[in-house]
C-alpha cells in the first residue's frame, strides 16, 4: 500500500494550490482526531459535515487520532473508520472537500481519496481566497525547535519505514497506534504545553508562498497572530467535546472576512460509530 507521502496514482493528484476566490462561505478545521473512544466529537463532527453552509472544506491535518493503512476501509475491525469515510463520501457529493496529512493520519493514502471522494493536498498548499493568498499546512514540520520530533517525523514519513509498517496485519497496527496514543497522552500530560511553531518557519514558507495569511492547526493554540508587514498566522482549534467547555470549532471565511464559528454538541447515538 502506498501513502500520501510516496509516489501517488496518476488518479490521486496531490493539488500544490487551489483557487478557492468563487467560493462565498469556506471553512477550515483540523485535529478533530476522530476515534471509537470518543463517540460525542465524532457526533458532533458528523453533524457538522451534514450542516455546514459552507461551499468548501479544508482539513488540515489529524482529522483521525491514528491511521494505520487504507485496507482498514475494507476489513472488519475498521467500522468507525469506514463510517467515517463514507460521512465523508456523502458531504463530498455536495461539495469539495480538501485535506493536508497531519502528524496522526499521514498514512491515509489513495484508497481513502478513492473511497471518500476528498481531495489531496500537498504539505503545505496555496489558496487564492476572498481573503488574498493564503497558505495552509498542518504546522508540525514548522515546529523546527522540537528536534527530537522532526526526527521522528522523517522516519516515518519515509518509503522504508511506512512500507515495513504496512506490511504487518492490521490488528497488530492498530495495536502499535493504540500504545503510541498512550504514550503520546502521557508526554502531553507531563508537559506545560505543546510545542509551539517556530516564528521564523513561518516566515520563510510566506515568503516561498508569497502568501500574506497562514493557516494551520497541530498546536492546539487557537488564535490570530500578526507577523508585521501585512502578514497574519491563524492557528486552528482541536476538537474535544467532553472539554469543559467543548472544544468544537471550525474557522470560517465568508465574504472576505474570517470568524471562528463554535458548533454545538450532538447526542450520541452509538460507542463506536459516529
Amino acid at each position: 500500500m502506498t501513502a500520501l507521502h510516496a509516489t501517488l496514482p496518476a488518479s490521486t493528484p496531490v493539488l500544490a494550490s487551489v483557487d478557492a476566490s468563487a467560493w462565498g462561505c469556506v471553512d477550515f478545521l483540523s485535529d478533530v482526531h476522530l476515534h471509537s473512544a470518543d463517540p460525542a466529537t465524532a457526533q458532533a463532527w458528523l453533524a457538522y459535515l451534514r450542516h455546514t453552509p459552507a461551499d468548501a472544506l479544508f482539513i488540515l491535518g489529524d482529522l483521525f487520532e491514528a491511521w494505520v493503512g487504507d485496507d482498514v476501509l475494507h476489513h472488519p475491525l475498521g467500522v468507525f473508520e469506514q463510517s467515517c469515510a463514507q460521512a465523508l463520501a456523502e458531504c463530498t457529493a455536495s461539495k469539495p472537500v480538501f485535506f493536508v496529512c497531519g502528524n496522526r493520519d499521514f498514512l491515509i493514502g489513495p484508497g481513502f481519496f478513492q473511497f471518500t471522494g476528498v481531495q489531496a493536498l500537498s504539505e503545505p498548499c496555496t489558496v487564492l481566497s476572498s481573503a488574498g493568498p493564503l497558505l495552509l499546512s498542518h504546522g508540525d514540520a514548522l515546529c523546527t525547535d522540537d528536534h527530537d520530533y522532526l526526527a521522528f517525523r522523517a522516519q516515518v514519513r519515509s518509503p522504508e519505514w511506512q512500507s515495513a509498517f504496512l506490511s504487518q496485519p492490521l490488528p497488530e497496527r492498530m495495536a502499535q497506534a493504540r500504545a503510541m496514543r498512550t504514550q503520546s497522552q502521557a508526554k502531553q500530560e507531563a508537559m506545560v504545553s505543546l510545542p509551539d511553531v517556530n516564528p521564523l518557519a513561518c516566515e520563510a514558507a510566506l515568503n516561498v508562498s508569497q502568501a500574506q495569511t497562514l493557516v494551520h492547526g497541530h498546536t492546539h493554540r487557537p488564535g490570530v497572530h500578526d507577523l508585521g508587514q501585512g502578514r497574519v498566522r491563524r492557528v486552528l482549534s482541536d476538537w474535544q467535546a467532553q472539554a469543559k467547555p467543548p472544544r468544537l470549532e471550525v474557522l470560517r471565511l465568508q465574504g472576505g472576512q474570517w470568524q471562528g464559528v463554535p458548533l454545538p454538541t450532538a447526542p450520541v447515538s452509538g460507542a463506536t460509530t459516529p
